[in-house]
């Protein structure tokens, strides 16, 4: 336990050392300025989706950065010289960019709507669908040495966890979008803004999907930062 805390104080020191707060910031801010001119009916429609978007930015792409800037910096090579365990580290980093996504998606929501929204569902499906991107753009940026290289390759994982956009705006009226874990977290948005009323087998869905998804991809995550870190430190 002293150990994560150690881990998570090390995290957001360098969270503000690569400035993502001031990132999440700007990412809001462009948000709400596609936000704020719409009426309000067709704001809250447009909310889910740009909840997901906004996901997809704190979860996939600061994680990934974070990568690069440790491996840039051999801070990872210091980091696996010391006691701390890998589950430390990853969960260090994923409740450090997932409270900044709950903040980010919080503030976007509130500035947008003030109180008419449903908190407790608007915080599950963030926290739920931030700790899926933030597992996924871990997982995407090990194998890469340079952000050139990732970038590309980095499309794939974001179209596939947006899929579920399709279905839920009715262009894609198929099941198979649910076998996508991020579907989950995108029902909880709509609900949170009124746009649908959960099923009682949503709720389980929505809930229980994506925290299996997360625990399957925790175990590449795993092997991945072996061998491709772990090891190529070791043969340094």
């Amino acid at each position: 336990m002293n150990r994560l805390g150690a881990a998570l104080r090390l995290e957001l020191r360098l969270q503000r050392r690569y400035k993502f707060a001031h990132a999440a910031v700007f990412s809001g801010v462009m948000w709400l300025a596609l936000l704020l001119p719409m009426p309000p009916g067709l704001r809250a429609a447009a909310e889910p989706y740009v909840l997901l978007g906004d996901l997809t930015i704190v979860g996939f792409f600061f994680i990934a950065g974070a990568v690069f800037f440790e491996k840039g910096e051999r801070t990872l090579d210091a980091i696996v010289a010391t006691p701390l365990r890998f589950g430390e580290y990853l969960a260090a980093k994923v409740i450090g960019l997932t409270g900044l996504s709950v903040l980010l998606a919080v503030g976007i929501a509130t500035a947008t709507s003030g109180v008419d929204y449903h908190l407790p569902l608007l915080v599950t499906g963030t926290v739920l669908g931030t700790v899926l991107m933030l597992l996924v753009g871990f997982l995407s940026a090990l194998p890469f040495t340079s952000v050139s290289d990732w970038v590309m390759p980095a499309v794939l994982p974001i179209a596939l966890f947006n899929l579920p956009i399709f279905g839920y705006a009715g262009l894609w009226d198929t099941g198979w979008l649910y076998l996508v874990p991020t579907y989950g977290p995108l029902l909880f948005f709509g609900a949170a803004f009124d746009q649908l009323t959960l099923q009682p087998w949503q709720i389980i869905y929505g809930l229980g999907y994506p925290v299996l998804a997360a625990a399957g991809l925790w175990l590449p995550a795993r092997r991945w930062f072996d061998k491709y870190l772990i090891a190529k430190t070791g043969n340094a």
